[in-house]
């Protein structure tokens, strides 16, 4: 018989490391056993390969990787967000008036996201939760079946190997199999769009500023790196961008380039390209009997405001928040009213944050001259109202609302 685990967390990249450190880092106060699972060896995650895929860290994200002891391990590799202009664009590549900017005036408490590479951020965190006594990880074997008991969860890999645990924390992305071995389902709906990630060099420094500008097939965001270098997320109608990622590298960047203009100067690729499918799917519910899921397990969303790790993030403290709370009652972590706090806590924001999501997809990605009036008349006005400026920039830097500690900065 193998002793129980307190958490079992399924899935070793971006949220996974995240729920285990916030549950059994050494940064924490009383820290739970914890182990992860990964039928991939999450070393191949932190390469030093340059891949071109980067993350937009808002500033409460930023407060609970100072609290896990990450922040200052990456500090160095982070471009902060000095300044932030949107636009709306009557056709890729066209005149781009500036509807609406926000600058250091409007971050009155810093700024309110930095840009870094997934490579440094994974790997630091990766580092953070092996050194860690009460972490530690079983990879390189899928989960072959799921049992959620009243009394303990329990999971056996393909090798028979048999782990126990008072919760599950699903972390295993978009496809989730513990969601589905739970029987949890999926409402939503897939957009007729797929987001493409590159990363490119400019001749002329960005100074810290970044682009959203809104085309009739979705929004193109150009987001500062480090030196003269920016991360370029954007989305196409499907068929096109099948097309474009189909192109010979050259005719790839040829085609980027008449996207992303040329107030930086010259422009080269110097990444590869990425491309998935976009979509909208929350999860029926965010828990079951002996587990909870959190980033893309729980939700998945149009990347137009970069919040998709950032939600992952709030799920991961809240959950810690839930967790933490009831071990230091000696409570049951994974009973039905633990589960249920998290829910409540976490279940309102995310279906706020996605229809917020779709309705701005589906109001910008579109040629209705109407619209066009009403969303440029919107922005405009926005701009000119420093108090919704501000309420703008506390959303985007993700600081308000009821903030669990880690984003508040608190070790829990």
């Amino acid at each position: 018989m193998t002793k129980p685990h307190d958490i079992i967390v399924i899935g070793a990249a971006l949220n996974g490391l995240a729920a285990a450190l916030a549950l059994g880092g050494r940064h924490v106060k009383r820290p739970l056993d914890v182990v992860v699972v990964d039928a991939k060896d999450p070393r191949a995650f932190s390469t030093n390969a340059f891949d071109g895929r980067a993350s937009a860290i808002t500033a409460a994200a930023r407060r609970m990787f100072e609290a896990l002891g990450i922040w200052d391990k990456v500090a160095h590799e982070a471009q902060p967000m000095a300044e932030i202009i949107v636009t709306d664009s009557a056709v890729p590549g066209g005149a781009r008036p500036v509807l609406l900017q926000f600058g250091e005036a409007d971050m009155k408490g810093g700024p309110s996201s930095h840009m870094i590479e997934n490579r440094f951020l994974y790997g630091a965190m990766l580092e953070a939760a092996q050194a860690s006594p009460h972490i530690r990880f079983c990879v390189g074997q899928a989960v072959e079946h799921y049992h959620f008991k009243p009394g303990l969860a329990a999971v056996t890999l393909a090798d028979g190997t048999a782990l126990k645990a008072s919760l599950i924390v699903a972390a295993d992305g978009r496809n989730s199999p513990a969601r589905e071995a739970a029987g949890i389902k999926l409402v939503g709906w897939p957009y007729d769009q797929m987001g493409l990630v590159a990363t490119v060099e400019h001749e002329l420094p960005h100074n810290g500023r970044a682009e959203e500008h809104f085309t009739p097939s979705g929004p193109f965001a150009i987001l500062p790196l480090p030196g003269n270098r920016s991360s370029l997320v954007w989305s196409e109608r499907t068929e096109q961008a099948q097309r474009m990622l189909a192109l010979p590298m050259e005719d790839f960047e040829e085609e980027l380039k008449l996207r992303f203009g040329t107030h930086l100067g010259e422009v080269k690729l110097i990444s590869g390209r990425h491309g998935y499918p976009l979509a909208m799917y929350l999860a029926e519910t965010f828990t079951a009997p002996r587990l909870a899921l959190v980033g893309d397990a729980a939700h998945v969303l149009h990347p137009l405001a970069g919040l998709g790790f950032n939600l992952g993030l709030r799920d991961v403290a809240a959950l810690a928040d839930c967790i933490h709370d009831a071990a230091g009652l000696g409570l049951d972590i994974g009973s039905e009213a633990v589960l249920d706090r998290y829910t409540q806590w976490r279940r309102f924001d995310t279906v706020a944050t996605g229809a917020m999501m779709d309705g701005m997809n589906r109001l910008f990605a579109n040629t209705n001259p109407v619209l066009t009036l009403i969303r440029r008349a919107g922005l405009l006005a926005v701009n000119r109202m420093g108090g919704m400026k501000s309420m703008f920039v506390s959303e985007a830097a993700g600081i308000s609302g009821d903030l669990p500690r880690l984003l508040r900065g608190e070790r829990v």
